[in-house]
C-alpha cells in the first residue's frame, strides 16, 4: 500500500512539472509572438503569414553574412513576420532579441546613418528610403518595405509605433 502512495505521489509531482514546463513555454511562444501586431491592429497593416524564429545559433540561416554582428552583440534570437498594407504595400518585420540594452543600440550603431532621417522612436530611430530601423530595450526592430509610394513612410511608421506599444506591454 505503501508503495501505491508513493507512485500516486510521484506521478502528482511528475504530473505538476510537466504542467509547470508546458505553461513556461507557452509563455515563451506568446513573448515571442507579442511584439507583432494582429492584422489591423494598426490601420491597413495585414499579418501576412505565420511568425518565423531563428535562434543565435540558427541566426546564419536567415541573415547569413550579417549574423556575426548580431552574434557578438548578445542576440539571442530572431523573430520575422511578413505584413500588407492595403493590399498595396508588402513589408517584412524583423524583431531581434538582444541580451540587454546595449547589444540592440550597439548594432543600431553600427549600421551607417548616411542617408537616414533620425525620427523619434523607441530609444533611437532612423528612417531610409523603404525601411525604418530602431531599438527599444534589448529589442532591435526592423522593417523594410518592398515597394515605394507616397503612403510607404507614414505606414511603416504606424507600423513600428505599433509594434513599439507592443514591445513597452
Amino acid at each position: 500500500m505503501r508503495t501505491g502512495v508513493a507512485m500516486r505521489g510521484a506521478l502528482t509531482i511528475l504530473l505538476c512539472v510537466a504542467c509547470i514546463g508546458k505553461t513556461g513555454c507557452n509563455r515563451e511562444r506568446r513573448a515571442q509572438a507579442a511584439p507583432f501586431p494582429v492584422s489591423n491592429q494598426v490601420a491597413g497593416w495585414v499579418k501576412t503569414g505565420e511568425i518565423r524564429t531563428f535562434e543565435a545559433a540558427d541566426l546564419w540561416k536567415y541573415i547569413d553574412g550579417e549574423a556575426e554582428r548580431y552574434l557578438k552583440a548578445g542576440v539571442r534570437r530572431v523573430s520575422t513576420a511578413d505584413y500588407k498594407f492595403q493590399n498595396k504595400v508588402d513589408a517584412v518585420v524583423d524583431i531581434y532579441a538582444m541580451g540587454n540594452a546595449e547589444g540592440a543600440e550597439r548594432v543600431f550603431r553600427s549600421e551607417a546613418a548616411g542617408d537616414a532621417t533620425p525620427i523619434q522612436l523607441g530609444d533611437g530611430a532612423r528612417w531610409y528610403s523603404q525601411s525604418l530601423v530602431f531599438h527599444k530595450g534589448a529589442c532591435l526592430v526592423r522593417i523594410v518595405a518592398f515597394e515605394e509610394s507616397a503612403e510607404t513612410p507614414q505606414a511603416l511608421l504606424q507600423l513600428g509605433r505599433g509594434i513599439e506599444l507592443q514591445l513597452a506591454r
